[in-house]
């Protein structure tokens, strides 16, 4: 890892709001890597995708295909990866972003990282993601944060390594975010999750994408489009929607989701549905650390500056490293996924030493119990 720059770790932490749970990152790429369009380009790169199956066959770790419930019918896609004949320390899940899949540059990457570190990972396939498509007939969207935690319920119960921690990336760190907040309610035991650069207002999101460079909104329409073909031709009788539906833009092809495939009505209803900001993220107990870069050229960075936290939930800002990037060198190695094990790792220790703590209590109160002895 690059060590970082004075003058840049000084920089991050004077960028408004740096107090509270809003603290500065120590990452700093060397200056060819500065520009978040080079970050978020690269850091989805194929050749950065190539590192991290390499990162990961090192590893000589197993990895088993899993179909898993998400509940009311609906199967989810998933690997499971665990290196033969070591003790495991955890189970960490890991979610994508959109359109992204469980053979993503970053999950890749951040699975390899938790495997060294001695854990056992499931990659999550959100619906329609990772090819596939034909597990389930209805259309994938945003709001459909019931069948993740279901799933994640499910992943639990088959792979029993504990502590178990989660992450996820973009629409993932969003997914990741209120899976820990249904988690208690559910009984869901997560000692901790980590959020790289989430999706907090996708209103704000939406309109910052469609004012900003239009490479990031063609991308996103274009891979959209390629999903919902597969879609149709999967299910031709369910769904029959024609070629210039395919045709419309981001907010319109969205608008055109929201009111023939949800219960939403609106757009602003279905944003709202899947928003984490001001103070939603407030009634968190599961510890949060929550990685953003303020140059993203996809996330707007004003939403996390008047996020409501908990004390054990932490942001974590870098003057650099656009979407999901933080590159650090030109093997494309990368701050994110170390910073995301690391980050879990601690949620884990701390998990486990509460739990040594709990022990024995319950011990010496035995011990202490009328009659004892």
């Amino acid at each position: 890892m690059t060590a970082a720059h004075p003058s840049a770790t000084a920089d991050a932490h004077r960028l408004p709001g740096a107090d509270g749970g809003l603290r500065g990152s120590d990452y700093a790429p060397p200056a060819w890597l500065r520009s978040p369009h080079v970050q978020t380009v690269l850091g989805s790169s194929p050749w950065r995708r190539r590192r991290g199956a390499r990162l990961l066959a090192a590893t000589g770790a197993v990895t088993t295909e899993h179909l898993v419930d998400g509940g009311e019918g609906v199967r989810l896609h998933g690997l499971h990866s665990v290196v033969p004949g070591t003790a495991s320390r955890g189970l960490a899940l890991l979610l994508h972003g959109w359109e992204g899949s469980t053979e993503s540059s970053y999950m890749r990457l951040t699975a390899a990282r938790m495997l060294e570190r001695g854990y056992e990972v499931f990659r999550l396939n959100f619906r329609d993601h990772g090819g596939s498509h034909h597990l389930n007939e209805a259309i994938f969207h945003s709001n459909r944060i019931d069948e993740v935690v279901h799933a994640a319920l499910d992943v639990a119960r088959r792979f029993p390594a504990r502590p178990m921690v989660a992450a996820g990336y973009s629409l993932g760190g969003n997914f990741v975010l209120r899976l820990a907040l249904r988690a208690p309610a559910v009984g869901l035991q997560l000692a901790g999750v980590a959020s790289v650069c989430p999706v907090v207002d996708p209103a704000r999101t939406m309109v910052y994408m469609e004012r900003g460079h239009r490479l990031y909104l063609r991308h996103f329409e274009r891979t959209w489009r390629a999903s919902l073909r597969r879609k149709r031709d999967l299910f031709p009788d369910r769904h029959a929607f024609d070629d210039a539906t395919l045709r419309l833009g981001m907010r319109e092809l969205t608008e055109w989701l929201v009111q023939t495939h949800t219960d939403f009505g609106t757009l602003d209803n279905y944003f709202d549905g899947y928003s984490v900001a001001g103070d939603r993220l407030a009634g968190l107990q599961v510890p949060t650390d929550i990685l953003m870069a303020a140059d993203d050229p996809v996330i707007p960075l004003d939403a996390f500056h008047t996020l409501a936290l908990p004390a054990h939930a932490r942001i974590e800002l870098s003057r650099w490293g656009g979407h999901c990037g933080f590159l650090l060198d030109a093997h494309l190695d990368g701050f994110a996924e170390r910073w995301v094990a690391a980050r879990l790792d601690a949620h884990a220790d701390a998990a486990r030493e509460a739990g040594t703590r709990t022990r024995l209590a319950s011990a010496i109160g035995s011990d202490l119990a009328p009659g004892a002895g």
